[in-house]
């Protein structure tokens, strides 16, 4: 797809300090086609609760003319600082009530991003949300899309801030859309219950930096752990990964290192897995740097637990981990049957363990080729590719 114009709306600012699906989109978007990214707008609670927030302070002198609410990225990306304050109306239980308010928001919303359209010189033009589900509801009758396309990475009407009216809302807006697209089978499957034009896109990753023929430190705290070395690297958090699962692993083989790379949520931090002797916990790093942990894993793991969080999502960290070769053990769901060729998926703790045992005894140069070759064929180009195909297929 070439020379359209393409606006898209998300859940993630551009400034934002971790991986985003939106933004690496949008730059792929941004080869052939013009493409303007806006920012989710301002809301009142934030504006209460982190004014102190550099990024927020950044909003509120865009607010009062003090900077720029239109920045040039590239040649064909422009980002979008929204003028207006959005109402914080989610936690309001009475749903028309809310229903009102979030009228007015997208009201605001789209006339903010009308004017910068008409800055910008885009007349007709594809509408991308990326599960922007309240803020986004209306923008398909108040901007007038050629193609309004909403695209779902996570199953988000299961957390608390979406649930109350997300349930009733998401699916309307799937149905109500073009086309939907997702980053995961459960999720094109979910889609696929309010509109059958939903279909299944896969999932970019950046793993250039994830090349272990370019890896020469070893972390001194590493370095200092028995082998083998099971490892996972991520937050460390009771919503989505199996303590339970980690601690009998752990006290199944006392002669494993467990080593788990990355901040601890509270339920972590609490845990018995700290009185074990064989799990060590490394701490928060640099993205940058964690590459160098990754490499002097012996078997690399996603124990995750296995919740409506968790099954439809696509974990980015597996194709983080395949890349750099490593045999890889991963608690089994919907979404992880596009790994299953690749990947050692477990049922059961028993089986987990079983896993391992045979991702340490079968880890062939064969294999290793296979793991880095697959995973690099999961690049944005192709995710787009994928995207620009439902398109034409939707007509």
């Amino acid at each position: 797809m070439k020379g359209k114009n393409i606006v898209i709306v998300g859940q993630q600012p551009w400034d934002i300090d971790i991986g985003s699906n939106a933004k690496n989109i949008a730059m792929e978007f941004a080869r052939d086609n013009k493409v303007l990214y806006v920012n989710a707008p301002l809301d009142r609670i934030t504006i209460l609760k982190k004014r102190h927030d550099p990024k927020v302070k950044k909003r509120i002198e865009i607010l009062r003319g003090k900077k720029q609410h239109l920045e040039k990225i590239d040649d064909n990306l422009w980002n979008l600082y929204p003028r207006m304050v959005a109402e914080s109306a989610n936690w309001i239980r009475i749903h028309w009530i809310f229903k009102a308010f979030n009228w007015w928001n997208n009201k605001k919303f789209a006339k903010e991003i009308k004017l910068a359209m008409r800055e910008i010189g885009f007349d007709k033009f594809i509408l991308f949300n990326d599960s922007l589900m309240f803020r986004g509801f209306y923008l398909k009758e108040l901007l007038h899309p050629e193609k309004y396309i909403y695209y779902t990475r996570d199953y988000l009407i299961i957390q608390p801030y979406f649930k109350r009216h997300g349930e009733k809302l998401e699916g309307q807006l799937m149905s109500k859309s073009d086309l939907v697209v997702a980053n995961s089978t459960y999720l094109k499957d979910y889609a696929g219950k309010f509109n059958r034009d939903s279909f299944y896109v896969g999932q970019g990753c950046e793993v250039s930096g994830f090349d272990d023929t370019k890896i020469t430190n070893v972390p001194a705290d590493i370095a200092r752990i028995k082998r083998p070395v099971i490892g996972y690297v991520g937050y460390l958090t009771a919503m989505r990964l199996d303590l339970q699962l980690i601690a009998y692993m752990a006290s199944a083989r006392p002669d494993w290192s467990i080593a788990l790379v990355g901040p601890e949520d509270e339920a972590f931090q609490k845990s018995q897995l700290h009185a074990l002797p064989n799990v060590h916990f490394l701490g928060a790093k640099e993205t940058t740097g964690l590459p160098d942990y990754v490499q002097q894993f012996d078997v690399c793991i996603n124990p995750q637990i296995v919740n409506m969080l968790t099954i439809g999502n696509y974990p980015r960290k597996i194709d983080e981990y395949l890349a750099m070769g490593k045999p890889v053990v991963a608690s089994k769901t919907k979404a992880m049957e596009v790994f299953a060729e690749y990947v050692y998926l477990s049922d059961t703790h028993d089986e987990f363990v079983e896993m391992i045992e045979r991702a340490l005894a079968e880890n062939t140069n064969d294999k290793y080729e296979a793991r880095k070759k697959f995973a690099n064929s999961h690049t944005w180009e192709n995710s787009v590719d994928e995207i620009y195909k439902a398109i034409e297929i939707a007509g």
